[in-house]
């Protein structure tokens, strides 16, 4: 008995960065499917984002309280500044762009893009020789190449359509087209405001390398930047929203989605992200992203609320064949720096990507 329960604990250590990277695509699927129906329901998108960072505020200031008021850097004018604005860029603006696309295109696409981030941000550093294009290498025509087929696969998911690939599941009429609006403009509005939200969050997550130097307690660099887009996005939505109905709430769809977003998604998952990347590494996280939008097409499929045609399967093809080509690059890339050193210069895979 005590050798089985031992063989169980074993088995459950080896697989368990697998099962919680599989239970975060899952709440980020959920995030996307909530926040999809809490729109589309009527609700305010820059109110949304207000209720949504004051639930992840409340949440997260006493856990950064409790586990790093002994370790809290002093903060300067100029770091308040640096964390001020990067809350601003990829917290506030972000998120609004990325609930006002929910008018306009649909949850499964907003999953797609998600597979872009990697290969935005390692343009962006490639622009700011943060990293380097490797050329002679093959590891560095891997993320060339990567980057451009997830690109090119997000171009295909929203101009491609095709025949219908799958129909609706619940009845044998094809699905509402929620995709097809009444004009041009109404069409490239949604994909238009989620790749810019997408590429404001890679400028975030640079800047974040750039923050932590200075600021290494990550909790309460979270907290802040939550209080921070707080502040920020309840100007915003003053401005844009003076509708005091709209900033009712009810036991309703938009109360648990808000809810969910701030609690679950803003603090749950990053707290197991970083646990999972400092036992197996940030390429182990970012191969289970395909997996988000899979889980929200299936789930929207099931549910009836979109039509699954041949273009947008390819595109998402594309989009996560791109984002491994990025990965194994960056992956041997790394591999290839740690076994270029020599015995009294190795160095471990996080001393690298400090240095990077």
């Amino acid at each position: 008995m005590m050798s089985s329960m031992r063989l169980f604990v074993r088995a459950y250590e080896s697989y368990k960065p697998y099962i919680i990277m599989l239970v975060v695509q899952v709440i980020y699927a959920g995030m996307a499917l909530l926040s999809k129906a809490s729109i589309s329901s009527g609700m305010n998108p820059s109110v949304f984002v207000v209720y949504r960072q004051a639930f992840a505020t409340l949440f997260l200031a006493p856990v950064a309280y409790f586990f790093e008021r002994k370790n809290v850097p002093q903060l300067s004018y100029t770091l308040t500044c640096k964390i001020f604005f990067s809350s601003l860029i990829g917290i506030t603006i972000c998120l609004n762009m990325y609930y006002h696309a929910f008018n306009h295109t649909s949850a499964t696409f907003a999953a797609a893009t998600t597979n872009m981030i990697p290969s935005i941000t390692f343009v962006i550093a490639l622009i700011l020789r943060m990293e380097r294009m490797y050329i002679k290498e093959l590891h560095g025509w891997a993320k060339l190449i990567g980057a451009t087929a997830s690109f090119s696969g997000a171009l295909v998911f929203v101009f491609v359509k095709g025949p219908t690939f799958v129909k609706e599941l619940q009845g044998g009429e094809v699905a509402s087209k929620t995709n097809q609006f009444s004009s041009k403009l109404e069409f490239l509005k949604g994909p238009l405001l989620m790749l810019c939200s997408n590429f404001l969050w890679s400028c975030w997550g640079i800047m974040q390398a750039l923050i932590m130097k200075e600021y290494p307690a990550k909790l309460s660099l979270i907290t802040l930047q939550c209080f921070f887009s707080l502040i920020q996005a309840i100007v915003g939505a003053v401005a844009m929203e003076r509708n005091l109905s709209s900033w009712k709430l009810g036991w309703d769809i938009n109360l648990l989605s808000m809810a969910y977003c701030g609690v679950i998604v803003t603090a749950s998952t990053y707290s197991l992200r970083i646990w999972v990347i400092e036992k197996r590494g940030p390429v182990f996280t970012a191969m289970f992203t395909p997996l988000g939008l899979i889980i929200t097409a299936v789930v929207s499929l099931f549910l009836g609320k979109e039509t699954l045609y041949f273009g947008s399967v390819c595109g998402a093809v594309l989009l996560a064949g791109g984002l491994y080509c990025v990965i194994w690059g960056k992956s041997r890339e790394v591999e290839s720096k740690i076994s270029g050193q020599k015995p009294e210069e190795e160095t471990t895979l996080e001393s690298i990507k400090a240095q990077e």
